[in-house]
């Protein structure tokens, strides 16, 4: 669906997480349940991955991203508390 090269799981860069390798480690145990803050974290990147993204396809496609605007402004008016 993307059009972006597939990383490796312990690729590093700016998505990478900060947690480090042993954190990876600890995820890829399937007895051993995630913790609060682990999850949270994910959580984090995701939403800053998905931003990212939505930003770049708005960058890229500014007519979509005009109506876009424009459907949500309507929906948002005609919207009923």
């Amino acid at each position: 669906m993307s059009d972006l090269p597939d990383l490796p799981a312990d690729a590093s860069g700016p998505t990478a997480d900060a947690a480090g390798p042993a954190a990876r480690a600890a995820r890829k145990d399937p007895d051993k349940p995630e913790s609060e803050t682990e999850r949270r974290r994910r959580r984090a990147q995701f939403l800053r991955d998905l931003a990212e993204a939505r930003e770049l396809r708005d960058r890229v496609q500014p007519r979509r991203a005009k109506a876009a605007r424009l459907r949500h402004a309507m929906r948002m008016r005609t919207f009923r508390w």
